[in-house]
């Protein structure tokens, strides 16, 4: 249950959970838009607590609703969430020391407060730490970005999909390198309304198109399909369950890019996508994360 503590205009909020040690990465890979993300070790260690630190209260339900899915797909009952008021000091200037431009290749994803740190020639995507999944911080991100500069040196894609848009990082930074119409969904409808926001803010609004769906079967999602470039930065089982959904919508010659999951469940994965017509064509790694590139 989420106990949430509200106070009179708050400087900053920290929302805390505990989990299985074995189960740390998966729940950092959600909270990763949090201003400051601090991990510590309980007492023997098998357990760790989870501190997000944010700049405005975080939205009760969304959070609610997204940590037990996390908990439901890695086989844990739903953690007990607790959200408080943190003492008076400049969290601002702390969060923004905590979140310096993430580099992928030819990609910088930067805060506002870094318009001025970035390098001549990068592709920058401009992304705000806030309600919805995805600063570019997190490996599995970095993993994606990675393999889009990289297929991107050898060809145009026509027709993109991002599933688990979160932010919209790797929907925008798809539209900056084609100008060119990108599908980008979420199950959180929040999620897709901050990807419009930060397509927007980046000025792609005219090539990016948000929607909220569970899966692939919305029918706008259809319509615009099939596609020859598909990210999938989600978890490691709704990628296994969305595999054949993700190989019908995937277009002759394709590429499909997973991301999500931790470096054990890379070949459990690949047998399920080998098994709809998809094989391993690169993987990258980064931390305790896989990216894996499939094609037909």
């Amino acid at each position: 249950m989420l106990e949430v503590v509200r106070v009179n205009e708050p400087d900053s909020w920290r929302l805390s959970l505990a989990v299985p040690r074995e189960h740390l990465p998966a729940f950092e890979l959600v909270l990763e838009d949090a201003n400051a993300l601090l991990t510590t070790a309980l007492p023997p260690g098998e357990v760790w607590r989870i501190d997000a630190l944010f700049l405005e209260p975080p939205e009760a339900a969304f959070w609610r609703e997204r940590l037990a899915r996390v908990a439901a797909d890695v086989g844990l009952p739903a953690p007990e969430v607790v959200v408080e008021r943190m003492p008076q000091t400049d969290w601002v200037a702390e969060s923004l020391r905590s979140l310096p431009p993430v580099r992928a290749g030819r990609f910088v994803v930067h805060g506002s407060h870094d318009r001025g740190r970035i390098p001549a020639g990068a592709l920058a995507l401009e992304i705000e730490a806030g309600r919805a999944f995805g600063t570019g911080q997190h490996e599995t991100t970095r993993g994606c970005l990675l393999a889009l500069d990289t297929l991107a040196r050898r060809r145009a894609y026509r027709a993109v999909l991002d599933v688990g848009c979160g932010s919209g990082v790797l929907a925008l930074a798809a539209a900056r390198l084609w100008r060119r119409r990108v599908m980008a969904t979420d199950i959180d409808e929040i999620a897709a309304r901050v990807t419009a926001e930060n397509a927007r803010r980046n000025r792609l609004a005219p090539w990016v198109r948000a929607v909220a769906a569970d899966g692939i079967g919305h029918r706008v999602i259809r319509a615009a399909g099939p596609y020859d470039l598909i990210f999938a930065n989600i978890l490691a089982g709704p990628l296994h369950r969305l595999a054949p959904d993700l190989a019908r919508a995937l277009a002759p010659g394709g590429r499909l890019v997973l991301s999500g999951l931790l470096h054990r469940h890379a070949p459990w994965l690949e047998a399920s996508y080998r098994q709809v017509g998809l094989g391993l064509e690169r993987r990258h790694r980064i931390g305790d994360w896989s990216t894996l590139v499939l094609k037909p």
